[in-house]
């Protein structure tokens, strides 16, 4: 008996020894192979190969200071407490050079302080949000700062970004869903913004009146975080776009020449890309301010040939879609004093993004003016991706339009809108053939200075009909402008702009982080109706089944002891 005790407690001492060296041994191997596991079915902790390259290649601490600290409501508890762990996250691959800390801009109890903070969050980009919350004597509005700034290099560079997304449709859970979503692609672009030492050169191409400098301010002072921005004239010259990552053609009015369509046509041959904002018809809103009635017609810009020949057709029509931006207009008169009412303008269309694509996930609706429609075309080697499209109740008119504010005043019939999802943005990728293949005297197709190509390597480019989606309004005497995307009337910003700059990203970027942006969790929510419903009976199961459990295992623990030392 007693050699038996010996030889039990000889085993366990050997057990212990055992598992405390495996667990030696495991830290030992640990501190040089690092790895994580992810278990969710999303993968929502799992960060892309592109985000871990930036982080490992940091050499100076990035500093992150969050504003999301408070006695929030559960929804901004869960985005606090996802925006911590994406973080913890990032620290997992960047090391000691990537701190954070969460700040409370209300903390202070002095309104003059927190005012001087609000003033100078705002000042360095931060938007503020108006939140209900429930106190002991009724509810208050509570003024916080959902977002995060950014500083490499002992606060010498700054990059403000919006945690909480927000857009025209969805519920308080989509919206919190949509911005969880994003952190990892906006955390991961404020980090290569700061670190980016030389930035890449797109220019907006003039000479064909193409939208002058004050209307493309807006855009072009935000892809300037991002990009050194110019503008470049072909006229002729050969490698005049050879400088230029990228190049947008921004709503011309006059035809295109042989000669830059040919230069244009080399650039995309040699790895260029496009952006083509294109207006197939005349029309604007000046021409209705004189009279209510105009007429659109066709507008040439000799482009037709050169579009067919990459695998899209810019079609000779207008759209008009009973999911439409307001215009305010003259409805007559009370007393001295004009009447004006905000109407539905069929002909300013709003694309809701309905695919899950890196350029247009989770983003705000797409106000466009005058649009005409897209038809994708037989190009074999071509991938042609509608990003944007006409809502399911849209009809469309062929030249010559006749436009008239009199719509207004009736009532649609819903039964002539039956025309659906219409492509209004086409994303086109892969080897592109050159539209002047088999069209060139020898003498230019042998000349090494030319160079020419007749196919691409893969490639990508981005048309969209209408030239307005990247134009701000400007008023050109006063040498102001309104932010694009953002509407005088009903004070939404719609999502021009973001739509702009990640199409940008994903032509140009060549790491690939622009795709973690169609990165989607799941939200899992809970069955109102089945919660009222069945809400008795859970209760009673989340009280009653623990402490059964607890008193069989009691009973049975009891009588095992009982046979067992009975014996």
């Amino acid at each position: 008996m007693v050699g038996r005790k010996k030889n039990i407690r000889r085993q366990d001492i050997i057990q212990l020894f055992l598992g405390v060296g495996i667990l030696v041994f495991i830290n030992i191997i640990s501190t040089y192979v690092f790895t994580r596991f992810d278990l969710t079915s999303e993968k929502r902790y799992t960060l892309s190969p592109a985000t871990k390259d930036l982080l490992k290649k940091l050499d100076d601490v990035v500093y992150v200071r969050v504003y999301l600290e408070g006695d929030f409501p559960s929804g901004f508890k869960r985005l606090r407490n996802s925006t911590k762990e994406m973080l913890d996250e990032f620290r997992a691959y960047a090391g000691d050079n990537l701190q954070y800390e969460f700040i409370n801009p209300n903390a202070n109890s002095n309104p003059k302080v927190r005012e001087s903070l609000y003033k100078q969050l705002m000042e360095d980009g931060l938007q503020p949000t108006d939140l209900n919350v429930n106190e002991k004597g009724g509810k208050s509005t509570l003024t916080i700062f959902p977002g995060a700034l950014f500083t490499f290099k002992s606060n010498v560079r700054k990059f403000p970004v919006q945690i909480l997304q927000t857009k025209l449709i969805g519920s308080p859970e989509e919206l919190l869903n949509n911005s969880i979503e994003g952190l990892e692609y906006e955390f991961a672009k404020a980090i290569k913004q700061l670190t980016n030492v030389e930035k890449p050169k797109v220019a907006f191409i003039q000479g064909h009146g193409e939208l002058d400098t004050l209307e493309t301010a807006d855009i072009s002072h935000y892809l300037a975080d991002f990009y050194t921005v110019e503008r470049v004239t072909i006229n002729g010259k050969i490698n005049s776009l050879k400088p230029y990552k990228a190049i947008i053609i921004a709503k011309p009015d006059t035809a295109f020449d042989e000669q830059d369509k040919f230069i244009i046509d080399q650039y995309v041959m040699k790895g260029g890309k496009v952006l083509w904002f294109l207006d197939r018809m005349h029309a604007n809103m000046d021409s209705l301010k004189s009279k209510a009635t105009t007429v659109s017609t066709d507008l040439d810009l000799n482009l037709e040939d050169q579009l067919f020949r990459y695998g899209v057709r810019l079609n000779p029509n207008l759209v008009e879609d009973l999911s439409c931006a307001p215009i305010e207009v003259y409805t007559g008169r009370i007393g001295s004093r004009d009447k004006k009412e905000l109407k539905p303008w069929y002909y300013f269309p709003l694309s809701f993004p309905m695919f899950n694509h890196p350029i247009v996930n989770n983003l705000n609706g797409i106000k466009f003016e005058f649009a005409s429609t897209l038809d994708t075309v037989k190009a074999p080697e071509i991938k042609k991706t509608v990003l944007l499209s006409t809502s399911d109740y849209a009809k469309t008119f062929f030249t010559p339009v006749f436009i008239s504010l009199n719509i207004m005043r009736q009532k649609p019939d819903q039964r002539q809108f039956n025309e659906k999802f219409k492509p209004l943005a086409v994303l086109l990728e892969g080897e592109f053939i050159s539209n002047f293949k088999n069209r060139i005297p020898t003498t230019i197709a042998t000349d090494s200075a030319i160079d020419f190509k007749d196919k691409s390597k893969p490639n990508k480019m981005l048309v969209v009909s209408d030239g307005d989606v990247i134009r701000n309004p400007a008023n050109h005497e006063r040498h102001s402008y309104i932010p694009l995307g953002y509407d005088v009337f009903t004070k939404q910003t719609y999502g021009n702009r973001d739509f702009i700059l990640n199409a940008m990203d994903y032509l140009c970027d060549e790491t690939g982080l622009i795709t973690v942006r169609s990165k989607e969790l799941k939200l899992r929510l809970l069955d109102k109706t089945k919660v009222e419903d069945q809400k008795i009976k859970w209760q009673l199961i989340n009280l009653l089944l623990p402490a059964l459990f607890i008193i069989l295992f009691g009973i049975l623990r009891n009588y095992f002891r009982k046979r067992k030392y009975s014996r």
